[in-house]
């Protein structure tokens, strides 16, 4: 088997081959697509197209070929472009600049830095879909997350390497949750990607969730939604790249990824724009082959060598949790953290439902009398939820179900361990031993 740091110095020897100078020129331009004759490149090639107006030039990557037709996408709008512009191809990969110097700072798509403080000293150079690991290489999930969330500490537990998704419907509370995780979560590393949301949301998130100290360990990818969506896809596939690289340095990393329903969206435009079919709710089939993908990057590393925690927020559209993203990704993750809008609506926050939620990972993380412990809280939440009606209506007779009697004179208790203020943040230690007393009567 070939040595691994063998195939890394191949792989940047590739990237580094001489820029190619071939060139084309614009026959048509169709919705979000540039159609080019006479230039050869590969999917993923860097391109640039003359603007005849000014004489400056457009970003452009190669999404698509037909024959001798080539589809480019722009980076940016590409006004001034008009019959006959030369194109050029600058480089047959996607590829981007790395270093330790990013840690700090806030970048786009491209890698160039957004906060005003001058260029960044990049000191290494890698392809975006990075080097996939040998799963039979990758470490154990064995050593538990503190979040500092009382709702998932005690009965969702999570592990250093794990993938784990924030669903809900739009509204409900996912940003501050993932604020929560940012400020609480101990990481060597984080990064994160926000992207195709408002605009107004990356400087709020800076300034107000992670703040100087925050951000001085952090690497901030910005792409929001007014921006093209092959810049959102490659903002997406950079910040999985820049948790790839600290992780390979044997760091624990915590990326955030707000959110993966607006990477599958930005590859829903790029899709049916060359054409693919549309499939669920118009969604190609690209976009299916890309979340699992974007998922396993992130995990344990090679002999449990650094790791990659992964939260990803994922938007259910109109609170459907059979979306098609949402059953995806419920699938590709190592478990999810389901957001209700009642709970919301009650100011129960953070907003989690535990009859939709799950951890993968937890059985593995905790000892005998933890886990007894969580799954009686679940069993008894979930209990009092599905007979919730007949409770307040005063339908259910005290004493028939020993269990539902129970989780009635527990749900005050219960409701106080779930809820948190957004600025408080709560030791793994403190939250089983909060569960354990709850419980002890009831095991």
């Amino acid at each position: 088997m070939t040595d691994f740091a063998t195939q890394v110095d191949n792989h940047i020897a590739q990237l580094r081959a001489p820029e190619l100078s071939a060139s084309g020129k614009l026959v048509r331009v169709v919705g979000l697509t540039l159609e080019a004759k006479g230039i050869i490149a590969p999917l993923g090639a860097h391109c640039q197209v003359e603007n005849l107006d000014t004489g400056a030039f457009i970003d452009a990557e190669v999404v698509g070929f037909h024959n001798d037709l080539l589809y480019l996408m722009p980076f940016t709008e590409p006004s001034g472009i008009g019959p006959g512009a030369r194109i050029w191809v600058r480089s047959n990969h996607s590829k981007a600049s790395l270093g330790n110097a990013m840690l700090g700072r806030v970048v786009d798509g491209l890698g160039q830095p957004l906060d005003g403080k001058g260029p960044i000293d990049y000191t290494d150079q890698l392809g975006l879909e990075g080097l996939p690991i040998n799963p039979m290489e990758r470490g154990p999930i064995n050593q538990i997350l503190d979040t500092g969330i009382k709702a998932i500490n005690s009965c969702l537990t999570l592990g250093q390497g794990q993938r784990i998704g924030l669903m809900a419907g739009s509204g409900v509370g996912k940003s501050v949750l993932l604020g929560m995780l940012t400020r609480n979560t101990k990481a060597d590393v984080v990064v994160i990607g926000l992207i195709g949301e408002r605009g107004r949301e990356v400087q709020e998130f800076i300034q107000q969730t992670l703040g100087e100290e925050g951000l001085a360990k952090s690497v901030v990818v910005a792409a929001p939604a007014n921006v093209s969506p092959v810049l959102r896809l490659k903002a997406t596939n950079l910040s999985h790249l820049i948790a790839e690289y600290f992780r390979d340095q044997g760091k624990n990393v915590l990326l955030l990824c707000d959110s993966l329903t607006r990477a599958a969206h930005a590859q829903r435009e790029i899709g049916l724009a060359i054409g693919e079919p549309p499939t669920a709710k118009g969604y190609p089939p690209s976009v299916f082959a890309l979340l699992p993908k974007l998922i396993e990057r992130a995990g344990v590393g090679r002999r449990g060598v650094g790791s990659i925690t992964a939260v990803y927020t994922v938007l259910a559209e109109g609170d459907d949790r059979a979306d098609p993203i949402v059953d995806i990704a419920r699938a590709s993750l190592d478990g999810q953290v389901m957001l209700s809008r009642e709970l919301a609506d009650a100011a129960h926050y953070p907003a989690i439902d535990l009859s939709g939620s799950i951890s993968r990972v937890m059985n593995s993380l905790l000892s005998p009398e933890q886990l007894k412990s969580a799954n009686l809280f679940r069993r008894l939440w979930t209990l009092y939820q599905q007979n919730q009606d007949l409770i307040q209506v005063g339908a259910y007779d005290a004493g028939a179900n020993q269990d539902l009697d129970e989780a009635i004179r527990l749900r005050p208790q219960m409701e106080a361990l779930l809820q948190q203020s957004s600025d408080e943040s709560v030791s793994m230690d403190n939250c089983h031993a909060m569960l354990q007393q709850l419980t002890a009567v009831q095991s």
